[in-house]
């Protein structure tokens, strides 16, 4: 039987120019600071950009961008996903209220269908979604679901992380999607090491993000975000692949 939300997803996502899935084979490299700083600085160049949270084991964007869950999004013929600092945002934490849940494959699926089929996103210049680590259902989902999808890849200089990451890289290849390349979060020092197992692959390697230790204390105030180290390397990487 086919599932009735597929035809309505299509739908939602119709008037959206570019779908961006930002993703990672491992957890801790930086992947949703990535994702939800680039929206943040699209959004402050006047774009109209949508943050999608599907980390349903871990969503964290609306900590870092210090949006509040409390109040349920409203209704009309679907989901409205509230703007917060110029972002339409949508995540699970406004249904689980950011307590804990333990998920089978089948109920993750189910989420992101929900979600992807309820969400009136409009029209945006930029649909920024947040996957979770690995290649799970969510990825398989989003690859299966959304389509056209281009996939920014996060790593970290970690020989450990990017074992990970050539995973999701050899898989997105095989499947002849499109990525938008590699960024390198949390550098420190002047290793080449992820630059040329990226370049190895015909990959984009789209520059590096310099560790800041003073980024958490920005967390949670998107006026002081803006003003890190941080989104003057992620400027000039968009620069370059946006």
């Amino acid at each position: 039987m086919v599932d009735p939300r597929l035809s309505v997803i299509k739908k939602r996502l119709k008037d959206i120019n570019n779908i961006i899935a930002v993703a990672s084979g491992k957890g801790g490299v930086g992947k949703s600071m990535v994702s939800s700083l680039l929206a943040l600085h699209l959004a402050s160049q006047d774009k109209k950009v949508g943050l999608l949270d599907l980390d349903v084991y871990g969503p964290s964007t609306h900590i870092i961008l210090g949006i509040p869950f409390q109040k349920f999004p409203e209704e009309d013929r679907g989901i409205i996903p509230p703007v917060f600092h110029g972002i339409k945002f949508m995540s699970i934490v406004f249904y689980s209220e950011d307590k804990p849940g333990a998920f089978r494959g089948i109920d993750v699926s189910n989420i992101i269908r929900e979600l992807l089929a309820i969400t009136q996103w409009g029209s945006l210049d930029y649909l920024i979604i947040d996957l979770p680590p690995g290649i799970g259902d969510e990825t398989l989902d989003v690859i299966n679901l959304i389509q056209p999808t281009e996939f920014l890849i996060v790593s970290t200089p970690s020989k450990v992380a990017m074992g990970a990451v050539e995973k999701l890289i050899d898989l997105l290849l095989e499947l002849h999607l499109p990525i938008i390349g590699v960024v390198e979060n949390m550098k420190i020092g002047d290793s080449n090491y992820v630059k040329q197992i990226v370049t190895s692959k015909d990959v984009r390697y789209l520059g590096s993000i310099q560790f800041v230790p003073a980024l958490e204390e920005a967390i949670g105030d998107s006026s002081k975000l803006l003003k890190t180290p941080f989104i003057k390397d992620l400027e000039r990487i968009i620069k370059k692949s946006l």
